[in-house]
């Protein structure tokens, strides 16, 4: 249900399963975290097929998981895959069109760049079925929009619009087509696209973040031509 398509400077990944809403399988998740992981290509964007992003996980998958051991390993397998898209060298970009629920806002929120179409909307569904977001979601949620707009989107269950995603920082854009925002960065220079990320993803104490950024100048200065 992971499809690939490699398209000069952009490599899409699309969850492709519309009749299940592009829900994801254990399978379906090791298929993506391989996508992404192999993706050659300075951008990545992934988006969902027909009229959703993401449902998540696939309930029957969950509801099939035998114990607590399975249940762990199965959060686990989904922070791995959130973990693969933020630490790939590509800028991953997040098209989203459509809903994304659960794990999908998850593996969004473990993207570098989040866009969203007038038709997105965005929930964190766990607490009405019992469960909660845990492919990364109550860790990365609080960091991209603060604690009090993650409590409240977390603990509500509510659909959050495009508007509100924008608003909160959830999103960084509204924009009719995800792709022209994968190309328009991809019109970058790739060494320099992939140093920022590393830059801007660094979580060291500031002194050792700023002579780390000071030795990544000196590095792309070394092929720098006005």
């Amino acid at each position: 249900m992971i499809e690939t398509d490699s398209d000069g400077d952009v490599c899409v990944v699309t969850l492709d399963r519309p009749d299940r809403r592009n829900a994801l399988t254990p399978a379906a998740l090791d298929d993506l975290e391989s996508a992404v992981d192999g993706a050659d290509a300075p951008v990545v964007l992934l988006r969902g097929a027909g009229s959703t992003f993401c449902a998540g996980a696939d309930l029957d998958a969950v509801a099939e998981l035998g114990d607590r051991e399975a249940a762990e390993a199965f959060a686990r397998r989904g922070q791995r895959v959130a973990t693969t898209i933020a630490e790939s060298e590509s800028v991953v970009v997040a098209g989203v069109d459509g809903a994304a629920r659960g794990g999908g806002v998850e593996l969004a929120l473990a993207c570098d760049v989040r866009v969203a179409t007038p038709e997105a909307t965005f929930a964190e569904s766990g607490a009405a079925i019992g469960l909660l977001g845990a492919w990364g979601g109550t860790v990365r949620l609080p960091e991209v929009v603060g604690l009090g707009d993650a409590m409240d989107i977390a603990l509500s269950g509510r659909v959050v619009d495009a508007e509100e995603a924008l608003r909160t920082g959830l999103v960084s854009r509204i924009v009719d087509d995800p792709r022209t925002v994968a190309d328009g960065i991809a019109a970058n220079d790739p060494a320099a696209l992939r140093t920022i990320k590393e830059r801007l993803r660094d979580d060291g104490d500031r002194a050792e973040r700023e002579r780390r950024e000071a030795e990544a100048f000196a590095d792309l200065h070394a092929d720098f031509e006005r």
